[in-house]
């Protein structure tokens, strides 16, 4: 596996498969050297991560979180990089944001059952474990009950954002996200760019706010996406950043903890700015 860098991670503290623990471990079989554990809008598991890398002496963990927003075209997801995982006023408006994570799935419930697919909450609570209930848990369940094939056709059909069971949550602008992660002492990099349109639009109205970055080496990305994004971080002085988005939901499918080649100069920028702001 070429790649030594990771910064786009999920573990049981949010919605992925594996916990933090195990995510660290993987990353140091895989011989990464930098990865970014960036939970939705949770840090929960970032003591844990740190903890397990120090047993590994070649892998450093970046503490990192994914903020949701929202615009009128579509959700618009904000990594942060280097945040303070302990500042309190930052833990606080994540939570809040998390509890609105749990009202969405109860009001997802609802709707499935309208359409004729009724999930028993508890077991959604049960995949879910510890980690805040996401789309990810009801897709689970809905496999489970046969009512699916996969994980695309839960979301492309019933609960992505044009689904007949999708509902809404509580969410920041993007603007308010990387105000946020600034107020935690960290680098906002705007991820996967190419699930909205426009996007240069918006990222040259969030340069001024704050934003650091651009996820440009993202797994699915082809060379022609990828060298697009690069120039266009580079005119706008930005930090061209990537990763795998790796959940550990689907083996078949979803690309390993670092599959997806990202240049170590996605590191050394974030450092840069980093040092810059300190």
């Amino acid at each position: 596996m070429s790649s030594k860098v990771d910064l786009h991670l999920h573990s049981t503290a949010s919605d992925g498969v594996y916990s933090p623990t195990e995510i660290v471990r993987m990353a140091a079989d895989n011989g990464l050297e930098y990865i970014a554990l960036t939970d939705h809008d949770s840090v929960a598991g970032i003591a844990e991560a740190l903890a397990e890398a120090e047993k590994h002496p070649g892998l450093t963990v970046i503490p990192g979180v994914e903020i949701s927003t929202d615009i009128a075209a579509g959700d618009v997801h904000i990594l942060g990089y280097f945040v303070d995982w302990r500042n309190p006023d930052f833990v606080l408006k994540l939570s809040g944001m998390r509890d609105s994570r749990e009202e969405r799935g109860q009001a997802i419930i609802v709707k499935l059952a309208e359409l004729g697919m009724p999930l028993e909450w508890s077991r959604v609570k049960e995949i879910a474990g510890d980690a805040v209930i996401g789309r990810p848990h009801i897709t689970q369940a809905m496999l489970e009950k046969g009512y699916i094939s996969s994980f695309a056709e839960a979301f492309e059909k019933y609960i992505g954002r044009d689904g007949p069971a999708y509902a809404e949550r509580i969410k920041l602008s993007p603007a308010e996200a990387v105000t946020l992660i600034e107020s935690a002492g960290g680098l906002a990099v705007m991820a996967h760019p190419f699930t909205l349109p426009d996007v240069e639009v918006l990222i040259e109205a969030l340069i001024p706010v704050g934003l650091a970055g651009i996820e440009t080496y993202y797994a699915g990305y082809g060379d022609y996406e990828i060298e697009k994004l690069r120039r266009l971080a580079q005119k706008s002085g930005l930090v061209a950043t990537g990763g795998t988005d790796f959940h550990g939901l689907d083996q078949k499918t979803e690309m390993p903890i670092g599959g997806q080649t990202v240049p170590m100069s996605a590191v050394k920028g974030l450092l840069g700015r980093l040092n810059r702001q300190l």
